[in-house]
């Protein structure tokens, strides 16, 4: 029943910038940690960033300094702001969530919750 909506992915230029957008709804009664993947043709999904529930954050060493990972525990979503984007960060980017839910009457601490993905290019 929990779900992960992603939004903000499109096409952009080499050195611009793009803001990831995803949201969790359901039957949730806390969020551990939120992060960010991608995933390119034929290459293994990696981690791109994440944040804790106590907002410690880690970044691939691809992205430092361009990425920036950001949560609202209120609202239970996750921000990734992605600036001087460059060709080879062409992706989707998948948004994931470790949350504490109850399905069927069992509690599940923690579910791995993954998003659709959002298509982002980035062209030269």
């Amino acid at each position: 029943q929990v779900q992960l909506v992603e939004s903000g992915g499109g096409l952009v230029q080499a050195g611009g910038s793009l803001r990831l957008s995803c949201a969790a709804s359901g039957n949730i009664f806390s969020i551990n940690a939120m992060g960010w993947y991608r995933q390119a043709p034929g290459i293994q999904r990696e981690l791109v960033a994440r944040v804790t529930s106590g907002d410690s954050t880690n970044y691939a060493s691809s992205v430092k300094g361009r990425f920036t990972i950001s949560r609202d525990n209120a609202k239970n979503t996750v921000s990734l702001q992605m600036n001087s984007l460059k060709p080879e960060d062409t992706a989707v980017y998948y948004c994931q969530a470790e949350v504490e839910t109850v399905v069927r009457d069992i509690r599940y601490r923690w579910l791995e919750v993954w998003g659709q993905g959002t298509l982002v290019t980035v062209s030269s």
